[in-house]
Protein backbone atom coordinates (compact mmCIF):
# COMPACT_ATOMS: atom_id res chain seq x y z
CA UNK A 1 0.00 0.00 0.00
CA UNK A 2 1.52 3.45 -1.04
CA UNK A 3 2.42 5.71 1.41
CA UNK A 4 1.82 9.53 1.11
CA UNK A 5 4.89 11.94 3.26
CA UNK A 6 4.38 15.65 3.76
CA UNK A 7 7.69 17.62 3.91
CA UNK A 8 8.32 18.62 7.38
CA UNK A 9 9.07 22.23 8.15
CA UNK A 10 12.51 21.61 7.00
CA UNK A 11 11.65 20.31 3.70
CA UNK A 12 12.44 16.79 4.76
CA UNK A 13 11.32 14.31 2.22
CA UNK A 14 10.58 11.05 4.83
CA UNK A 15 8.82 12.27 7.93
CA UNK A 16 7.37 9.28 9.49
CA UNK A 17 8.44 9.74 12.48
CA UNK A 18 6.44 13.15 12.94
CA UNK A 19 3.45 10.83 13.53
CA UNK A 20 4.96 8.34 15.41
CA UNK A 21 6.59 10.61 18.08
CA UNK A 22 3.25 11.80 19.20
CA UNK A 23 1.51 11.18 22.22
CA UNK A 24 -1.50 9.98 20.13
CA UNK A 25 0.52 7.26 18.59
CA UNK A 26 1.89 6.59 21.76
CA UNK A 27 -1.87 5.87 22.97
CA UNK A 28 -1.74 2.67 20.61
CA UNK A 29 0.91 0.92 23.16
CA UNK A 30 -0.97 2.35 26.72
CA UNK A 31 -1.84 0.11 29.27
CA UNK A 32 -0.74 -3.29 30.19
CA UNK A 33 -0.92 -4.66 26.76
CA UNK A 34 0.78 -1.92 25.50
CA UNK A 35 3.67 -2.65 27.87
CA UNK A 36 3.69 -6.24 26.73
CA UNK A 37 3.80 -5.79 23.49
CA UNK A 38 7.15 -3.34 24.00
CA UNK A 39 8.24 -5.99 25.73
CA UNK A 40 8.51 -8.09 23.01
CA UNK A 41 10.25 -6.05 21.16
CA UNK A 42 12.86 -4.83 23.83
CA UNK A 43 13.50 -8.34 24.53
CA UNK A 44 14.96 -9.04 20.74
CA UNK A 45 16.44 -5.79 20.33
CA UNK A 46 19.04 -5.97 23.79
CA UNK A 47 19.41 -9.73 22.42
CA UNK A 48 20.71 -8.32 19.10
CA UNK A 49 22.66 -5.64 20.98
CA UNK A 50 24.17 -7.67 23.34
CA UNK A 51 27.23 -8.06 20.97
CA UNK A 52 28.33 -4.14 21.37
CA UNK A 53 28.23 -3.52 25.23
CA UNK A 54 28.57 0.52 25.66
CA UNK A 55 28.16 1.24 21.87
CA UNK A 56 27.22 4.59 20.68
CA UNK A 57 23.75 3.88 19.06
CA UNK A 58 21.88 6.73 16.95
CA UNK A 59 17.81 5.95 16.90
CA UNK A 60 16.72 7.39 13.35
CA UNK A 61 13.04 8.16 13.81
CA UNK A 62 13.23 7.21 17.85
CA UNK A 63 11.15 10.07 18.71
CA UNK A 64 8.91 7.83 20.09
CA UNK A 65 10.70 6.38 23.06
CA UNK A 66 10.18 2.99 22.96
CA UNK A 67 13.20 2.03 23.39
CA UNK A 68 15.60 5.41 25.18
CA UNK A 69 15.01 4.33 28.64
CA UNK A 70 16.25 0.80 28.37
CA UNK A 71 19.07 1.65 25.58
CA UNK A 72 20.26 4.49 28.70
CA UNK A 73 19.51 2.06 31.41
CA UNK A 74 21.86 -0.39 29.75
CA UNK A 75 24.49 1.66 29.01
CA UNK A 76 24.65 2.80 25.72
CA UNK A 77 25.54 6.09 24.69
CA UNK A 78 22.14 7.22 22.49
CA UNK A 79 21.29 9.69 19.91
CA UNK A 80 17.96 10.51 18.56
CA UNK A 81 17.75 11.53 14.88
CA UNK A 82 14.17 13.48 14.19
CA UNK A 83 12.58 14.85 11.52
CA UNK A 84 11.58 17.99 13.40
CA UNK A 85 12.14 19.64 16.60
CA UNK A 86 8.55 17.98 17.94
CA UNK A 87 9.75 14.47 17.17
CA UNK A 88 12.12 15.17 20.99
CA UNK A 89 8.53 16.16 22.66
CA UNK A 90 8.03 12.01 24.11
CA UNK A 91 12.33 11.78 25.53
CA UNK A 92 12.40 15.77 26.53
CA UNK A 93 13.39 14.15 30.45
CA UNK A 94 15.81 12.37 29.08
CA UNK A 95 17.83 15.19 27.00
CA UNK A 96 16.88 17.50 29.81
CA UNK A 97 19.19 15.11 32.40
CA UNK A 98 21.78 14.52 29.37
CA UNK A 99 21.26 11.36 29.11
CA UNK A 100 20.92 10.81 25.52
CA UNK A 101 21.33 13.47 22.72
CA UNK A 102 18.68 14.68 19.84
CA UNK A 103 19.07 16.19 16.70
CA UNK A 104 16.83 16.80 13.55
CA UNK A 105 17.81 15.92 10.43
CA UNK A 106 16.71 14.24 7.02
CA UNK A 107 16.69 10.66 7.57
CA UNK A 108 17.83 10.01 3.43
CA UNK A 109 20.93 12.58 4.22
CA UNK A 110 21.77 12.07 7.78
CA UNK A 111 24.48 14.97 8.90
CA UNK A 112 26.80 12.05 10.12
CA UNK A 113 30.03 11.10 8.62
CA UNK A 114 30.26 7.70 7.61
CA UNK A 115 30.67 4.89 10.45
CA UNK A 116 29.96 7.61 12.79
CA UNK A 117 27.57 5.53 15.30
CA UNK A 118 28.79 1.82 16.09
CA UNK A 119 24.79 0.77 15.70
CA UNK A 120 21.95 2.51 14.14
CA UNK A 121 18.68 1.00 15.26
CA UNK A 122 15.17 2.22 13.04
CA UNK A 123 11.78 1.16 14.06
CA UNK A 124 8.39 2.25 13.15
CA UNK A 125 9.88 4.16 10.07
CA UNK A 126 10.77 1.56 7.37
CA UNK A 127 6.70 0.72 7.13
CA UNK A 128 5.91 4.23 6.47
CA UNK A 129 8.96 5.46 3.64
CA UNK A 130 8.41 5.36 -0.04
CA UNK A 131 12.53 5.64 -0.76
CA UNK A 132 13.55 2.91 1.06
CA UNK A 133 16.23 1.80 -0.54
CA UNK A 134 18.21 5.30 -0.17
CA UNK A 135 16.90 4.90 3.59
CA UNK A 136 18.56 1.25 4.16
CA UNK A 137 21.56 3.24 2.64
CA UNK A 138 21.64 6.00 4.86
CA UNK A 139 20.87 3.71 7.66
CA UNK A 140 24.20 1.65 6.62
CA UNK A 141 26.74 4.43 5.66
CA UNK A 142 26.75 5.89 9.40
CA UNK A 143 26.76 2.58 10.52
CA UNK A 144 30.38 1.08 11.73
CA UNK A 145 28.91 -2.45 12.63
CA UNK A 146 25.42 -3.33 12.36
CA UNK A 147 22.14 -1.82 11.71
CA UNK A 148 18.75 -3.21 13.19
CA UNK A 149 15.57 -2.42 11.72
CA UNK A 150 12.25 -3.78 11.52
CA UNK A 151 9.52 -4.00 9.32
CA UNK A 152 5.91 -5.90 8.61
CA UNK A 153 5.66 -9.15 6.07
CA UNK A 154 3.73 -9.75 3.38
CA UNK A 155 4.00 -13.18 4.48
CA UNK A 156 1.74 -13.01 7.17
CA UNK A 157 -1.84 -12.23 8.10
CA UNK A 158 -0.55 -8.57 7.07
CA UNK A 159 -1.30 -10.22 3.43
CA UNK A 160 -4.65 -8.91 4.02
CA UNK A 161 -3.89 -5.85 5.43
CA UNK A 162 -5.47 -3.52 3.07
CA UNK A 163 -8.70 -5.32 2.80
CA UNK A 164 -9.10 -4.79 6.59
CA UNK A 165 -8.17 -1.78 6.93
CA UNK A 166 -11.37 -0.10 7.34
CA UNK A 167 -12.43 -2.62 10.22
CA UNK A 168 -8.78 -2.46 11.80
CA UNK A 169 -9.54 1.54 12.18
CA UNK A 170 -12.83 1.12 13.31
CA UNK A 171 -10.98 -0.99 16.54
CA UNK A 172 -7.54 1.30 16.88
CA UNK A 173 -8.91 4.86 15.73
CA UNK A 174 -5.97 5.98 15.04
CA UNK A 175 -4.04 3.28 12.53
CA UNK A 176 -2.45 4.33 9.46
CA UNK A 177 -1.70 2.91 5.80
CA UNK A 178 1.91 0.85 5.87
CA UNK A 179 4.21 -0.68 3.68
CA UNK A 180 4.55 -4.79 3.76
CA UNK A 181 7.39 -5.74 2.87
CA UNK A 182 8.75 -9.46 1.00
CA UNK A 183 11.53 -10.06 3.12
CA UNK A 184 13.66 -11.30 -0.05
CA UNK A 185 13.83 -7.32 -1.50
CA UNK A 186 15.34 -6.16 1.99
CA UNK A 187 17.91 -8.90 2.20
CA UNK A 188 18.98 -8.34 -1.63
CA UNK A 189 19.04 -4.82 -1.07
CA UNK A 190 21.41 -5.14 1.83
CA UNK A 191 23.44 -7.75 0.40
CA UNK A 192 24.13 -5.95 -2.81
CA UNK A 193 25.53 -2.52 -0.93
CA UNK A 194 27.85 -4.94 1.44
CA UNK A 195 25.55 -5.84 4.71
CA UNK A 196 24.38 -9.31 5.41
CA UNK A 197 21.54 -10.39 7.83
CA UNK A 198 22.74 -11.87 11.11
CA UNK A 199 19.96 -12.24 13.30
CA UNK A 200 15.95 -12.23 12.66
CA UNK A 201 13.12 -12.20 14.90
CA UNK A 202 9.47 -11.91 13.82
CA UNK A 203 7.27 -10.49 16.81
CA UNK A 204 3.93 -12.07 17.05
CA UNK A 205 2.18 -15.01 15.01
CA UNK A 206 -1.55 -13.01 15.65
CA UNK A 207 -1.74 -9.57 14.30
CA UNK A 208 -1.15 -6.94 16.94
CA UNK A 209 -4.69 -5.44 16.45
CA UNK A 210 -5.90 -8.63 17.78
CA UNK A 211 -4.02 -8.03 21.31
CA UNK A 212 -4.80 -4.41 21.34
CA UNK A 213 -8.40 -5.64 21.37
CA UNK A 214 -8.18 -8.13 23.88
CA UNK A 215 -6.74 -5.92 26.13
CA UNK A 216 -5.08 -9.10 28.42
CA UNK A 217 -1.45 -9.40 27.97
CA UNK A 218 -1.57 -13.25 29.31
CA UNK A 219 -4.24 -14.57 26.95
CA UNK A 220 -2.08 -13.00 24.39
CA UNK A 221 1.13 -14.55 25.80
CA UNK A 222 -1.16 -17.86 25.30
CA UNK A 223 -1.92 -17.31 22.26
CA UNK A 224 1.36 -16.43 20.78
CA UNK A 225 3.20 -19.62 22.51
CA UNK A 226 1.67 -22.33 20.45
CA UNK A 227 2.45 -20.82 16.60
CA UNK A 228 5.89 -20.12 18.28
CA UNK A 229 6.38 -23.55 19.61
CA UNK A 230 5.62 -24.67 16.14
CA UNK A 231 7.86 -22.50 14.16
CA UNK A 232 4.86 -20.67 12.62
CA UNK A 233 6.00 -17.59 14.02
CA UNK A 234 9.17 -17.98 12.98
CA UNK A 235 8.19 -18.37 9.13
CA UNK A 236 4.61 -16.33 9.08
CA UNK A 237 5.51 -13.98 12.40
CA UNK A 238 5.04 -9.74 11.78
CA UNK A 239 6.14 -7.33 12.16
CA UNK A 240 10.09 -8.77 11.95
CA UNK A 241 13.24 -6.78 13.69
CA UNK A 242 16.13 -7.90 11.56
CA UNK A 243 20.26 -7.29 12.31
CA UNK A 244 22.01 -6.53 9.26
CA UNK A 245 26.16 -6.45 9.62
CA UNK A 246 29.19 -5.13 7.47
CA UNK A 247 30.19 -8.50 5.53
Amino acid sequence: MAIQNTLAPDGFPETADIETSSEDYASRFAGAIGEWLLQVQEAATLKMLAAYPGAKVLDVGGGHGQLTKVLIEQGYDVTVLGSAEICKARIQTYLDQGQCAFQVGNVLDMPYSDNAFDVVISYRFLAHVTQWQQFLRELTRVAGKAVIVDYPTVRSVNAIAPALFKFKKGLEGNTRPFVCYHEQEIIDHCESIGWHPSQRYAQFFWPMVLHRTLGKPKVSSLLEQAPRLLGLTRLLGSPVIAKFQKR
